[in-house]
């Protein structure tokens, strides 16, 4: 299952950058990008799974940018 989500609040590319290399070692994710100048995640999962990992992205977001926010397009 492929779905896209706005990120609000990220502050720098880095940031994004380090977003997306923690979500793609996710179990489960098979492909997840960043745009940071769009603040839009990417992201290809096991549908099955898709609400558990959404989970675990979002924890993971908040580890590096505690004010990011992740909404549905």
């Amino acid at each position: 299952m492929k779905k896209k989500y706005i990120l609000s609040e990220i502050d720098c590319a880095n940031c994004a950058a380090k977003m997306e290399a923690a979500i793609n070692k996710i179990d489960g994710v098979e492909e997840a990008t960043i745009n940071f100048m769009a603040q839009k995640l990417t992201i290809e999962a096991d549908e099955e799974r898709f609400d558990e990992i959404m989970e675990q992205v979002q924890k993971a977001i908040k580890k590096v940018e505690p004010a990011c926010e992740l909404q549905s397009k």
